[in-house]
Parts: structure tokens; C-alpha cells; sequence
């Protein structure tokens, strides 16, 4: 054993990222200082005795160089990356059973490595293996309704408030089967799997865009009754000299023959529908996911009393130190991004 290699044969035995070959021929080396056998190296290593007598001999004459692998003979192997990328955006044949390619897979079909197929993926951010949702909104008006709302938020009229209103219905009240385990170090927080379901809630909110502040209410049902509630509570939280704008969805209990007359009877409403499947234009929703991930989600209810309490709880927390969301995009860079994901869609071959 020459001075000083022990250590980095040592390494290489246990090393996660060395090849397997060089880890085995550093085992054999070892197990050669040690004086064993080679027949007995052979065998612990899992090799022939002429590989053990190949491996003793390169590294008696050039030490840990020795042990690396020499240049193959011919020209370099090159891989027609290109090649491998056009088979993965081509959806394998339904003979395969299968809806995506895998490494292992798609190398079968080319005859190489996956470890070349992963290396192409890795080479181009290719990844056959996540798929994403979109919903695109088909309203014909939708030029319109996004150029008004966006404007709404960029450049509120004045003496007036604007209200992002809509309601997250069937809250669920759930209780866990069993304890939830706290967190621990190393170890995340962690509920059963399986739950009491103990009923429903609705909760109606509107977010003043100016101040942060949250207008919440909660009913056992969400109809055009339960709306005009609502309505009636906004109504009597904003002061009387102020318009009322209220952005919104196309949820037909929004547009029902009872809302419209009250609207008619309280002219400083002005509504402001948001294009339809535009879910992601009215700003409530970034609140009502923050309710989710902060609160819901972990909760567990024994009652519906109780999840009410929870959440006007959470609301009363939220105003002591609201935290308005800010609209930066024009509507003119809004139209302009769905415009080029339409083009995507058209000129793709699926």
C-alpha cells in the first residue's frame, strides 16, 4: 500500500456517487494490503480471480491512477440528443399501455442507456413525469370585464370603496379520528387519515382592496337569500357617503331578480363581474387561500359551531392587522399573456 492511499481507497468504498467498478477495484486493493487471498478477495468482491490479479497489478505499477479506467479505442460515442427529445414529445404508442415516457422506458425503445435518456431530459428541463392543470376563460366579454376590474384595482374611483366579495361554500367541519401528533425535530406535524364529517358552513367575504380589512359572514347555505344578506351587512359597514364597488364571479345567485332590485334600490352599488373561469382575477380568492393553508386546513371541528368560531376568529385576527394585497399588471399585459398562451395552444400538435 503506498503512503497516504488508504484514506482515499476508503473513500471510494464508501462513496454514494463513485461508480460501482471503481469502489469494487478499491475493495480489492484493500483487501490486498490486508493480505487475503485472491480467491478470497474473488469471492467477497464478487469478481474473478483474473480481475483481481488485473486490479493488484495496475495498481502495483501505477497506484490509485492505476485503477481508473483507460481510454476505450475508436472515436467518442456521441448521442444524438435531439433524437432522444423528439421520441419523448412524441406519446408513446397505446400498444405500451402507458400515457408518459419513462427513462427506462423510452431507452428500451432506443436502444441505450437511461441514464443518456435522463441526462438529454436534465440537458433541455424536460419532464415527462408532471403534467399541469389551466383553465382558460371562453366569456366573450372577457377584453372587457378584465380591463375594467384590473382597472378598478390600479386606479379606484374616488369617494368609494372597492370590495372583492365571494363565498367559499361548503366548509367542512372535521374532526380527526385520532390526536394530532405535534411536530417534532426531523419529524413534521401529522393527523389520521380518516375523519368525522360533523356539517357545513358558508362563508361570505368581501375584501376592501384599499385597507386590507375583511367583511365576513357566515350562513348555513349559499343562495340569493343568503347573498343578500350579505349585501344588507356591507351595506351597513360602509359608511353611507361612499360608493360601493364590488368585484365578483357569475354566480347566478349574483344576478337573481330579487338581487337586482335591491341594487336598484341602493344605487351606490355598482357591481363588477369578473370573466367567467377568471377565478384568479377577483383578489378574495388570495385571502380565502390563506384561510385554507392557515387555518382550515390543520383545523379540526367538532362542530360547525365550533368551525364558525374558528373562522370569525381568524377574520377578527386578519383586521387587527390587515395586510392589503397589491395589483401590479396592467390589463393590457393580462390580455397580452393570454393572447401568446392561446398561440401555444393553437400551434401545438395535441
Amino acid at each position: 500500500m503506498r503512503d497516504g492511499d488508504r484514506a482515499e481507497l476508503e473513500r471510494l468504498t464508501r462513496s454514494s456517487t463513485v461508480p460501482a467498478g471503481m469502489a469494487a477495484r478499491a475493495r480489492i486493493v484493500l483487501l490486498a494490503a490486508d493480505a487475503t487471498p485472491n480467491h478470497q478477495i474473488a469471492e467477497r468482491v464478487g469478481v474473478s480471480r483474473p480481475t483481481v490479479n488485473k486490479w493488484r497489478s495496475r495498481y502495483a505499477d501505477r497506484g490509485l491512477a492505476g485503477l481508473a479506467d483507460e481510454p476505450r479505442p475508436g472515436p467518442a460515442r456521441t448521442v444524438d440528443q435531439r433524437k432522444i427529445i423528439t421520441a419523448t414529445l412524441t406519446p408513446p404508442p397505446k400498444s405500451l399501455g402507458v400515457t408518459h415516457w419513462s427513462s427506462r422506458l423510452l431507452a428500451q425503445r432506443l436502444s441505450m442507456s437511461h441514464v443518456t435518456v435522463a441526462e438529454a431530459w436534465k440537458q433541455f428541463g424536460v419532464k415527462p413525469w408532471r403534467a399541469e392543470t389551466f383553465k382558460f376563460s371562453t366569456d366573450p366579454e372577457l377584453e372587457a370585464k378584465v380591463t375594467d376590474v384590473v382597472g378598478l384595482y390600479l386606479a379606484p374611483p374616488e369617494r368609494a370603496v372597492v370590495l372583492c366579495v365571494d363565498e367559499k361554500s361548503q366548509i367542512q367541519a372535521l374532526d380527526r379520528t385520532a390526536p394530532v401528533l405535534p411536530m417534532l425535530p426531523g419529524v413534521p406535524a401529522r393527523a389520521s387519515h380518516d375523519y368525522k364529517r360533523a356539517g357545513t358552513s358558508s362563508l361570505y367575504a368581501a375584501l376592501d382592496l384599499a385597507s386590507g380589512q375583511v367583511i365576513g359572514a357566515l350562513h348555513a347555505r349559499h343562495r340569493a337569500i343568503e347573498f343578500k344578506k350579505f349585501l344588507v351587512t356591507i351595506d351597513r359597514a360602509v359608511p353611507a357617503d361612499l360608493d360601493v364597488h364590488v368585484v365578483l364571479d357569475n354566480a347566478s345567485t349574483h344576478k337573481t331578480p330579487v338581487i337586482k332590485r335591491w341594487l336598484v334600490a341602493h344605487p351606490r352599488f355598482v357591481l363588477h363581474f369578473t370573466p367567467t373561469s377568471a377565478s384568479w382575477l377577483n383578489l378574495v380568492e388570495r385571502w380565502f387561500g390563506e384561510l385554507t393553508t392557515k387555518k382550515l386546513q390543520r383545523g379540526t371541528h367538532r362542530s360547525v359551531r365550533e368551525l364558525n368560531a374558528d373562522i370569525r376568529a381568524w377574520i377578527q385576527t386578519w383586521n387587527d392587522n390587515p395586510r392589503p394585497y397589491v395589483w401590479t399588471k396592467t390589463a393590457e399585459q393580462i390580455l397580452d399573456s393570454i393572447a401568446r398562451y392561446c398561440t401555444r395552444i393553437n400551434d401545438s400538435r395535441h
